[in-house]
């Protein structure tokens, strides 16, 4: 039996390929068991069962028997007749079968590249992956080669369609030509898509960086929260304890006196009881002679009675408003604590700005460090190069200045004796030797100063600065710059954080850190 006779014999009538998984019914038909499942379900929901070749039919779902002879013969077959391979395709003009690379529409032959190399360039001849199947390329009506396209129309043609169509005025092109403009416009408009991906994609990327920066800043401001609140509740719990512990004092206190006062009554009761004891003995007489012989003293029948309100003010009592001016005073103290407490968190996790001095504003009698962080005085002209931003006043400016943002820094006075630090506008004179160029004595400048006392200065107001404790003295200061909130704050950096002041200005002009040296004096940035 020829081998197409044999797989039209092998082949389920069902699905019309060759079986698989072959079983029979009781009337011998063979199929695939997957088909014959999905027969036997679709009729079991219109209520009876038959088979699909001979039509018998069946009261119950039929049993299905495995055939396993002709599942033996079909895996034979397969095994001897494999799916046909794609069919290659080859160059036309080669003796031996060599592959091709490129199909011709307009030659109708297929080429090798050493043919193509031969091929003519021009654009008529549309070269396409290697085909056979030409008829879809090829005009429906004339069964001409399709070689131009209207782009009015956006339909491609042979030429009979071109010399024959209606097309006055259409612009027509050869196919080839059009398909190059067109791959050359979606080549355009994919890498301008491509351009505005990858600009999508850094966006995306800026805002995850930005989501993960908020969330790392979310953390750290819930982490300081915390410990704020945590510290909030020990102070009050502290707090709790000494009010409450003033309370039982008092009480107690009360308490003693009361017991005292009760002892002192009861004696008198006895004393009391004693002596209407007596009376009554006396009174019982009834001999006139002995009666008057037995009549008490005055002093015993005389009796002061208890005063009752005095006895109340000797216990004492639990003083309610010496309890609330206490409470009030310790919650003075302990919102200044708390104050304090957040002052100091916040500058804790404050950058320092990186300042250094400006060599070419320092005075000539002042001395820079190497690192630009420390200024000193000495008693030697220093002979610097005279510039225009070089002070004649004992001062010194940073090399950056601020024009927005939020800055701190701070500056060690331990090794001055004197000391005026602060910040300076760009135009402050820096030739005036007189009290009018120093920082805090013009509209230029805001500054914090110890000389005989602390004080804070602008525009040669004085801004006195609660007395520290002589046992503290300021050695480190901390200065907060908030450019847009025109605020300018300074702190004694002790424990704890003391404030000291605030100025509030609008700031027009880019601010420099400014220091004013005394005679015999350093003062440093630290790092």
């Amino acid at each position: 039996m020829a081998s197409a006779d044999l797989g039209a014999e092998l082949s389920c009538s069902i699905c019309l390929t060759t079986y698989t998984d072959p079983v029979s019914l009781r009337c011998g038909h063979i199929f695939c068991r997957d088909c014959i499942v999905m027969v036997l379900d679709t009729q079991k929901e219109a209520g009876g069962y038959s088979c699909p070749e001979c039509r018998a039919e069946y009261q119950e779902r039929p049993a299905l028997e495995k055939n396993r002879k002709l599942s033996n013969i079909v895996e034979r077959f397969l095994c001897s007749h494999p799916e046909p391979e794609e069919t290659q395709i080859f160059c036309t003009y080669c003796d031996s079968p060599v592959p091709a690379t490129k199909t011709c529409l307009q030659c109708d032959s297929s080429f090798c590249d050493k043919h193509l190399s031969k091929h003519s360039k021009s654009a008529e001849h549309v070269l396409t992956e290697p085909t056979v199947s030409f008829e879809s390329r090829k005009c429906s009506v004339h069964k001409e080669m399709v070689k131009y396209y209207c782009c009015e129309d956006s339909a491609a043609m042979c030429t009979s369609c071109w010399m024959d169509g209606d097309l006055q005025g259409h612009h027509v092109e050869l196919l080839n030509v059009v398909f190059k403009k067109k791959k050359e416009t979606l080549r355009s408009v994919t890498e301008t898509l491509k351009s505005e991906r990858e600009e999508m994609e850094r966006r995306v990327q800026r805002l995850q960086d930005h989501r993960r920066k908020e969330k790392e800043k979310a953390a750290g401001v819930t982490e300081r929260v915390t410990d704020l609140f945590r510290d909030i509740r020990e102070k009050l719990d502290t707090l709790e304890r000494g009010v409450l512990g003033e309370i039982s004092r008092q009480e107690e206190q009360m308490s003693r006196s009361v017991s005292d006062l009760i002892t002192q009554l009861e004696t008198q009761k006895d004393e009391l009881s004693r002596k209407i004891s007596s009376m009554e003995e006396i009174y019982n007489i009834s001999d006139p002679l002995n009666f008057l012989k037995k009549e008490p003293d005055s002093d015993v029948i005389s009796h002061k009675s208890c005063d009752v309100t005095s006895d109340v003010r000797l216990a004492g009592c639990v003083y309610e408003g010496t309890i609330s001016q206490m409470l009030h005073r310790r919650l003075l103290h302990l919102s200044d604590n708390l104050m304090d407490l957040q002052t100091k968190r916040q500058l804790s996790v404050m950058e320092k700005a990186d300042i250094l001095l400006d060599i070419k504003t320092a005075n000539n009698y002042i001395i820079v460090s190497l690192d630009c962080r420390s200024a000193s005085y000495t008693d030697v002209n220093q002979k610097k190069l005279d510039r225009p931003e070089r002070f004649l006043s004992q001062q010194v400016l940073s090399s950056c200045s601020f024009s927005s943002g939020r800055h701190y820094w701070e500056v060690d006075v331990s090794k001055a004796e004197k000391w005026l630090i602060g910040v300076a506008g760009h135009s402050i004179g820096r030739k005036v030797k007189s009290k009018e160029g120093v920082i805090g004595f013009n509209d230029k400048s805001w500054s914090l100063c110890c000389i005989d006392n602390l004080a804070a200065r602008h525009n040669n107001i004085h801004y006195k600065v609660e007395e520290i404790d002589p046992g503290s003295p300021v050695q480190t200061v901390g200065i907060y710059l908030d450019y847009e909130a025109g605020h300018l704050s300074f702190y004694q950096l002790c424990d704890p954080i003391r404030h000291l002041h605030t100025f509030s200005a609008t700031f027009t002009e880019p601010l420099y850190a400014a220091f004013y040296v005394h005679n015999k004096c350093c003062i440093k940035i630290i790092k």
